[in-house]
């Protein structure tokens, strides 16, 4: 069982990437579906809409956005039921998740991957 890792979509797809999971809400511009050879698209582990407009990418919004995006993991059932299945994937292989922002460090994959990673750790003590 190993961890998450996180991959801008537009990057090549790689043989090594494993389970390829889509966390964005809206599907990233200007790829095909074909080019992102997904196993998978996973819109409603995304932030809700109103939390994903509020954030809007600022970097000084970001701790802020991080808690608020936590709580809805840890307390909507639908995001509870999807990160039960993406962790099930990491008994099969490497899970990466695929994301569209253009800031590599503020954005909710980062956070997904640290909530997932968080999970994986309190499971292995």
């Amino acid at each position: 069982m190993g961890d998450f890792f996180l991959k801008r979509v537009y990057e090549p797809y790689d043989e090594s990437d494993g389970f390829r999971i889509l966390v964005d809400r809206i599907w990233p511009r200007g790829i095909s579906k074909e080019a992102a050879r997904l196993t998978a698209w996973e819109k409603e582990i995304a932030p809700s809409p109103d939390l994903r407009k509020w954030f809007c990418h600022k970097p000084e919004l970001f701790e802020e956005f991080r808690a608020k995006y936590l709580e809805e993991l840890r307390t909507d059932e639908q995001k509870q039921k999807i990160i039960n299945e993406i962790y099930t994937l990491t008994s099969k292989g490497r899970v990466t998740l695929l994301y569209g922002a253009k800031d590599p460090v503020y954005n909710h994959a980062i956070v997904l991957q640290e909530e997932l990673n968080k999970i994986i750790d309190e499971l292995k003590a």
